[in-house]
């Protein structure tokens, strides 16, 4: 069926190949493009309706979607800068854009993003992990725990449980982490993250035995040896 969709896209193209109305279905064409796992010409439609129409969000929100899942994040992060120069509140392209910022580095980039989401969806899933994300990441773990705990309350992932945990270790509350970690491990037993914490745990309240063995866990599921044997480093 998709086929017969591209098909009919590629005809309907041809009959007036200089019309505007085009830019919308070569954005149709690269959707069909992508479900049919085409992605270079899916890539190659949104570029030829961004030739039409270069402001147009919609194919420009498109294609850096479809970059990010290509593994093209360059790419995809200067497509998102390009919707943010044409809307700013672009809540999407912010919190993307944002992302792989905060995963390049450029923690002050990503917080010029995420502040936008602050202001316009406050409530937002995308803006809790965002600037739960951003907090864990740069040292400010008490800004980072009611964006944590919200999430593992609306969308308990495994991530979210560990990163909770890691905020409470890094202040001491191990009480605290110790909650977080039990009840990740309770939804999420195979979780190397969530052990690695437990092994932090077990360490800090000198259980040098169970927190080797949490640590030998956490690598057997497919933790960071070298990010484990650190621990252990440590002290």
């Amino acid at each position: 069926a998709w086929t017969e969709a591209a098909a009919r896209l590629r005809d309907a193209l041809e009959v007036k190949p200089d019309h505007p109305s085009n830019s919308l279905l070569l954005n149709n064409l690269a959707k069909v493009y992508t479900y049919l796992g085409m992605d270079s010409l899916a890539v190659d439609a949104y570029d030829r309706g961004l030739e039409i129409a270069p402001h147009m969000t919609t194919l420009l929100n498109g294609r850096g979607r479809l970059l990010l899942a290509m593994g093209r994040d360059k790419d995809a992060s200067k497509n998102f800068a390009t919707i943010i120069e044409v809307d700013s509140l672009n809540t999407d392209a912010r919190y993307y854009h944002g992302m792989l910022s905060l995963y390049s580095g450029d923690l002050a980039e990503a917080e010029r993003d995420f502040n936008v989401l602050a202001g316009v969806i406050p409530k937002s899933t995308d803006t809790a992990i965002a600037l739960g994300t951003l907090y864990a990441l740069s040292g400010r773990e008490r800004q980072a725990i009611p964006y944590l705990e919200r999430l593992i309350k609306d969308e308990p992932s495994p991530e979210f449980f560990a990163s909770l945990a890691g905020c409470r270790l890094a202040l001491g509350d191990l009480t605290e982490a110790s909650e977080a970690i039990g009840e990740g491990l309770r939804r999420y037993p195979s979780d190397p993250e969530l052990y690695y914490y437990r092994a932090w745990l077990n360490r800090d309240r000198f259980r040098l035995d169970e927190a080797h063995k949490d640590a030998e866990k956490a690598v057997r599921l497919g933790a960071n040896p070298l990010k484990v044997a650190d621990l252990f480093n440590k002290r």
